[in-house]
């Protein structure tokens, strides 16, 4: 698969399980979602966070998503939603 597709797909991956359960998958669940495996998975999701101006982050010193705008993991800016509150924004 040519590296701007995947990157693509691992971008919509993350925004839609971020806006269906307010979680961010971690790289072993986007890797299996790419059908790689999971160093390559890590690899992709580095790539896409390196993109100049990508505005998101990992925790510190992990793999995993902190940040992923417009949504953030936890935050003081909590989103409501049809009076469903599952979601934090940047």
């Amino acid at each position: 698969m040519p590296k701007s597709v995947q990157l693509t797909k691992t971008f919509h991956l993350i925004i839609e399980r971020m806006i269906a359960t307010g979680q961010a998958p971690n790289y072993t669940e986007i890797a299996t979602e790419l059908r790689v495996s999971p160093s390559e998975g890590r690899k992709v999701l580095r790539k896409l966070f390196s993109t100049l101006g990508f505005p998101g982050w990992f925790s510190r010193k992990t793999d995993d998503i902190e940040s992923f705008a417009p949504f953030s993991i936890s935050s003081n800016y909590r989103l409501t939603i049809e009076g469903e509150q599952k979601w934090f924004g940047q």
